[in-house]
């Protein structure tokens, strides 16, 4: 063992923390100083390369745009002309060659006239396309950094290149003449930093006065040991009468803070008299001081230091107090007021009933209780009302310190049929019942024997029983077990169990409340959205819709065939939840759909949508206002603030116009997996009460297979993330291609979506697909009656090539109806388009916006029957309206569902005749 100054020598010097600190630190400086020394060589060659690689690509590019150069080039003798040039460019400017060649590399100019009318060797051909480059040229005369520039005539074309360039040589020459001065630096700040090692060696030396490591660590084992096992309380203050220590006795009998350290003894919540005698640092012998309801015996001794100074003081402390068992009793009650504080805050934090019980029974673990168990009637599960009956209940939370138990699992049904069970008894008084010893509880043992003697050999041994009720009414019960603790519940133990049951129960009521409020806002919400998205071939989608934890709100979505193939995609949000903001989307769903039929832009159609908010919210408020003209009691909020994206996806040109109310715009996924937010002008949000601001729209074009996601702010935002970070996490989500829609949808909830949301999701992806060519057909109609027969024979013979014979007089039929109305009463240009999707559209545009009407006929009228044939013999048929006229379209089944009329077949041309 080392003596109080002496040193360690030789190989002991090195065993020492101080020697191996020393030791480790030379090495990383040495390891340090050596890598810096190399990045800056490094850097410097870099540096001078960098350099030469500028200056070359500045005094080429000079040259190449120097008036002159071209005459010179295009001259007889170029070399005469740019020999002298180039050299004194080449001196002015300090490299090591200038080169003026032709574009196929043949030298005019060179600083080694012998090389002038050779070829260049190199990369050549960049520079003869019309690209600057540099280089690191390697071969004849020497290697170097090369700059090559084209030179090009006023018109663009390249006569010429012009080579500029340093050696090598020149570079490391000049990267050479820095490494003395890198040396030295490195060398110096070794120096300085070993030496710095060296004094720290030192200096910890002389606290560790030599000691290894594994001595050092033995000395404090056993410090730690001798200091915290004795039952003694030790506390070491320093000189500047700062607590520096103290072991966990002292914690305990003068209950100090967990960062009691450094703090100053007059700062520590001690008894006065106590913080005093540690603050003069007088000594003591056994004098008695109060910590608390405690007497405490207390020694104070001074502490010498290495040359014998007082450097602070230590002081032990024993308790003497003989009142263990009347402070035992007042612990129990101050840790029962806490439980039931702790109760009040921890259940209930949620609106889930199972949750709420399952809280109930985890916080009386294990101060009050080993095990818990907690039964629920079923229809208080399911959120509705009791029935009255309570001999049946079902485990909804089990809670102990075990995992394994004799105890039924949560789940099981639990039956009450023997009366004279305490269960039985407590749900029958509405009292809690104690067993204080389980073994007699013949009740008990009666109802489930089996059951029983497991529990009893287990080791439960003690039960307090008792009912949970809220507003008169039984929703279950709490059980309380007691096993490994060995005295059982005495009378005391009751009236805390009937507290903290009542307690409970009001937060499951609530949460029972709130699931039955929950779940007819869930179910409402449900039956308003689709409940399958209708077929059609403009796009593959998949949706997905999540209801908040928090309440129901106000999102939806939707897919909507229009006429020609096309398909509209709609979400929305309404703000607020519960049943009111359910019910408003169910309006608000209803009169899209309502107005998708009138087939309107999207900007019109959010247009009209807001005014019928408008006129709903002023009829509402009309409606539910009282005698004296004040809202009255039950009246309803408008629907201000819901929003609204609605987009149209023509699958014939891959175009998309969409517009916004007030809402996110959609993702864009292209084929590549390329994903970005398209700009969408953001209107107000509907209903607002700000009339004639119109909405604008966009117009994308998509590729096939792109993927367009629309969805609501809840899958973004959160309490605990905002409205970037989620739109980053969604890009990360999208970026994938080749994914189905479904799995899109899965994808991206389960990177977005939080255990908990607190708000709706809506989610809408649609794949877009392009109608092929060979399933679309195009005419232009001149304004001639002789027309319609070409076209109809024109549009015959398309039928039978798509194999559609069994429909060829019907559209015919229709065909010449709508071109012959469109001639007579139309404008130019006149268009006639069939495409072949799941029926037969047939469409006819022209330029005028006069609208047809279906119209009876009189039996004296020459015409006027043509609409009224063309409603008969198509599915469906309607007007559309373009920025320069109109579309009137007609769709028939592809099977020929009308077929043609019966009996003869009239004469087509004699039916062109009708029009409306």
């Amino acid at each position: 063992m080392i003596m109080r100054g002496e040193r360690p020598k030789g190989p002991r010097l090195l065993r020492s923390v101080a020697g191996q600190v020393f030791v480790l630190t030379a090495v990383i400086v040495l390891l340090l100083s050596t890598a810096a020394v190399v990045a800056l060589v490094l850097q410097a060659r870099y540096d001078s390369e960098r350099d030469a690689r500028n200056r070359s690509l500045a005094a080429a590019e000079t040259l190449a745009h120097a008036p002159g150069i071209e005459a010179a080039l295009k001259s007889p003798n170029p070399t005469a002309v740019l020999q002298p040039l180039s050299e004194a460019s080449r001196t002015a400017s300090g490299l090591d060659f200038i080169t003026v060649m032709t574009p196929d590399g043949v030298r005019y100019t060179d600083a080694r006239p012998e090389l002038i009318g050779k070829r260049a060797t190199g990369d050549i051909q960049r520079a003869a396309g019309g690209e600057s480059f540099t280089e690191l040229y390697k071969g004849a005369p020497a290697d170097g950094v090369r700059a090559i520039v084209p030179v090009r005539d006023t018109h663009g074309v390249v006569i010429g290149l012009v080579g500029t360039g340093i050696e090598l040589q020149n570079i490391s020459d000049v990267v050479e003449g820095q490494l003395p001065l890198i040396i030295s630096a490195g060398v110096g700040t070794l120096l300085l930093a070993i030496g710095g090692a060296f004094l720290v060696s030192r200096r910890l030396r002389r606290q560790t006065r030599g000691l290894a490591p594994d001595e050092l660590a033995r000395i404090n084992e056993h410090h730690e040991a001798v200091l915290h096992a004795v039952r003694e309380g030790v506390l070491i203050i320093g000189p500047d009468r700062r607590l520096m220590l103290a072991n966990d006795e002292a914690r305990r009998l003068l209950d100090l803070p967990p960062d009691a350290e450094q703090r100053h003894v007059t700062e520590l919540g001690l008894d006065p008299r106590t913080a005093a005698l540690l603050a003069s640092g007088r000594p003591a012998t056994d004098e008695v001081h109060l910590s608390g309801d405690r007497m405490l015996a207390v020694n104070v001794r001074p502490t010498p230091g290495l040359s014998g100074r007082q450097t602070g003081t230590v002081m032990t402390l024993r308790d003497s107090t003989e009142l263990a068992a009347l402070s035992g009793r007042a612990e129990v009650a101050g840790r029962r007021l806490h439980l039931l504080y702790e109760a009040g805050v921890r259940v209930g934090t949620t609106l889930d009933v199972a949750r709420t019980a399952e809280e109930l029974a985890e916080v009386a673990v294990p101060r009050f209780a080993d095990f818990v168990t907690v039964e629920l009637l079923d229809p208080v599960l399911r959120g509705e009302e009791p029935s009255g009956a309570y001999t049946e209940m079902r485990r909804a939370a089990l809670s102990g310190i075990r995992a394994e138990n004799p105890l039924q699992p949560v789940g099981d049904v639990i039956r009450f049929v023997v009366p004279t069970t305490p269960m039985a008894v407590a749900l029958d008084s509405g009292r809690a019942v104690l067993v204080a010893d389980l073994p007699t509880a013949d009740g008990w043992r009666a109802q489930d024997p089996e059951g029983a003697a497991q529990a009893l050999t287990y080791g439960l041994h003690s039960l307090i029983t008792t009912p949970l009720q809220a507003r008169g009414v039984v929703l279950g019960m709490a059980n309380f077990w007691r096993a490994d603790a060995p005295e059982p519940y005495g009378e005391e133990d009751l009236s805390f169990a009937e507290e903290l049951a009542a307690r409970a129960a009001v937060s499951i009521d609530n949460a029972r409340r709130f699931t039955r409020e929950h779940t007819m806002a869930v179910a409402l919400q449900r039956s308003l959205l689709p409940r399958a998205l209708p077929e059609q071939n403009a796009v593959s989608v998949a949706s997905r819709y999540l209801p908040a934890e928090a309440g129901v709100g106000g999102d939806w979505f939707d897919v909507i065939p229009l006429p020609g193939a096309r398909v509209a995609l709609v979400v929305g949000d309404v703000v607020g939840h519960g049943v009111h903001a359910a019910a408003t989307m169910g309006r608000l769903r209803t009169a899209v759909l309502n107005f998708s039929t009138l087939d309107l832009p999207p900007d019109e159609l959010l247009g009209h949508l807001d005014e019928l908010i408008d006129r709903i919210d002023r009829i509402d408020q009309a409606v539910e206002t009282d005698e004296d003209g004040e809202p009255g009691a039950g009246s309803r909020a408008g629907i201000t603030g819901a929003t609204c994206l609605y987009a149209v996806y023509d699958p014939t040109d891959g175009r998309c116009t969409m517009a916004s109310a007030g809402h996110p715009g959609p993702a864009l996924v292209h084929p590549d997996g390329r994903v970005e937010f398209p700009e969408v002008p953001a209107g107000l949000p509907l209903g607002v009460g700000i009339g004639g601001v119109p909405f604008e729209s966009v117009e994308l074009s998509l590729p096939e297979a792109s993927r367009l996601v629309l969805f609501t702010d809840g899958l973004l935002e959160d309490r605990g993330r905002d409205f970037e970070t989620g739109l980053r996490l969604l890009e990360d989500a999208l970026a994938s291609p080749a994914r189905t829609p479904e799995q899109t949808c899965a994808d991206v909830l389960a990177a977005l979506l939080l255990p908990s949301p607190s708000d709706d999701i809506a989610l809408l992806v649609a794949e877009t697909r392009l109608l092929e060519a060979g399933r679309i057909a195009r005419w232009d109609v001149p304004a001639d009656p002789a027309a319609v027969g070409r076209v109809r024979q024109a549009a015959s013979a398309q039928l039978a090539a798509w194999g559609l014979d069994a429909i060829v007089f019907t559209t015919e039929l229709i065909l010449s109806e709508l071109v012959t109305n469109a001639i007579r009463y139309g404008g130019e240009p006149i268009r006639v388009r069939l495409l072949r999707d799941r029926g037969l559209i047939i469409e006819v545009s022209d330029s005028s916006s006069t609208s047809p009407h279906l119209r009876y006929a009189a039996t004296t009228d020459e015409g006027g029957r043509g609409l009224f044939l063309v409603a008969q013999l198509a599915e469906r048929w309607g007007t559309r309206y373009t920025e320069r006229g109109k579309v009137i379209w007609a769709e028939m089944e592809l099977g020929g569902g009308n077929g043609g009329p019966e009996g003869p077949v009239p004469d087509l041309d004699a039916l062109e005749s009708l029009a409306w």
